[in-house]
């Protein structure tokens, strides 16, 4: 049993697949199947089990794997900080998120990291929802993920940084976009654009809608907030959104409106993290930059000063 079994090994169940982990790791689905038996021949027990769609683990591949993500989680992190101890500060900090969060979240929070530690590196890697962030946080080296916050996942720590208001994206030219506020009641019937399919926000504002007994119908369904935005001020829909930070130039010149909407409750925003308390400095460091910048602006609610005590 070596250390490369046992990483491929969870990489498969957080995946569901001996192909896709194939297809990351550049080898055949034959290597990565030998990963795995390997393990199950030094512990005499089946560890996956086949589906139709693709693997799952046994209930002994469960306990196998929970110990080795555990375990894996934190030989990376004292590498890491070991690695920072002999760098210095020349280090580097490697974070998971979805395509716009940089841009509204994190500009000026890079710049003034930037300005402190000039020879540290930050490694932006995108996902296309929360879910695939927590998978690439438990599945790598990755040190942070932002995240809009949800239900606890195993092997995670969440932390709310803000709350971000709900607000309706409508044209100027649109009857909606006179009134000052929005009440929920009055998106009945209403065509949306959909929120990303899948995603934590989309569910947030699915379950509601459902708790105030609202239908709203839904045309389209985007990848992302910033596209939800641009279809509203090209007339194609309503959107509902989260007001979020540094919106697109398109809302300050007139042509669309952003209005409240608070009868829906807000939508929690921040870090995630295997432990907080195995953080590494630079990485910690990074967290505390952007949560300070978030509070400086008065984004939505400000949740903490200090996401990582």
């Amino acid at each position: 049993m070596t250390l490369d079994d046992l990483r491929v090994f969870v990489a498969v169940c957080a995946a569901g697949s001996l192909s896709a982990v194939a297809r990351d790791l550049a080898c055949t689905q034959s290597a990565v199947s030998q990963h795995v038996k390997r393990l199950e021949r030094e512990t005499g027990m089946s560890l996956l089990e086949r589906q139709p769609r693709g693997v799952v683990p046994t209930a002994a591949g469960r306990i196998l794997c929970d110990a080795a993500a555990d375990g894996i989680a934190g030989l990376d992190l004292a590498l890491r900080r070991l690695g920072d101890l002999a760098n210095g500060e020349c280090g580097s900090v490697r974070i998971t998120t979805g395509g716009t969060t940089v841009r509204h979240f994190m500009a000026e929070a890079i710049v003034s990291f930037r300005r402190r530690y000039p020879k540290v590196n930050l490694e932006f890697q995108t996902e296309a929802s929360g879910r695939r962030c927590f998978d690439a946080l438990l599945g790598s080296n990755l040190d942070l993920a932002w995240i809009t916050i949800g239900r606890p996942v195993r092997g995670i720590e969440q932390r709310p940084v803000v709350e971000l208001p709900w607000v309706l994206a409508a044209r100027d030219d649109d009857p909606l976009s006179a009134r000052s506020r929005i009440d929920a009641s009055d998106l009945a019937g209403i065509r949306l654009v959909r929120l990303p399919p899948n995603s934590t926000s989309g569910a947030h504002l699915d379950a509601a809608f459902a708790e105030l007994g609202i239908r709203a119908g839904s045309d389209t369904s985007v990848a992302d907030w910033d596209t939800a935005l641009l279809l509203a001020e090209l007339g194609l829909g309503h959107a509902v959104v989260p007001a979020v930070p540094a919106a697109p130039g398109h809302v300050d010149d007139g042509r669309l409106r952003l209005i409240p909407i608070p009868s829906l409750p807000p939508v929690p925003v921040g870090w995630a993290v295997r432990r907080w308390d195995a953080l590494p400095p630079l990485a910690r460091a990074f967290a505390d930059t952007v949560v300070r910048d978030c509070a400086k602006k008065a984004i939505g609610t400000s949740l903490t000063a200090d996401p990582a005590p």
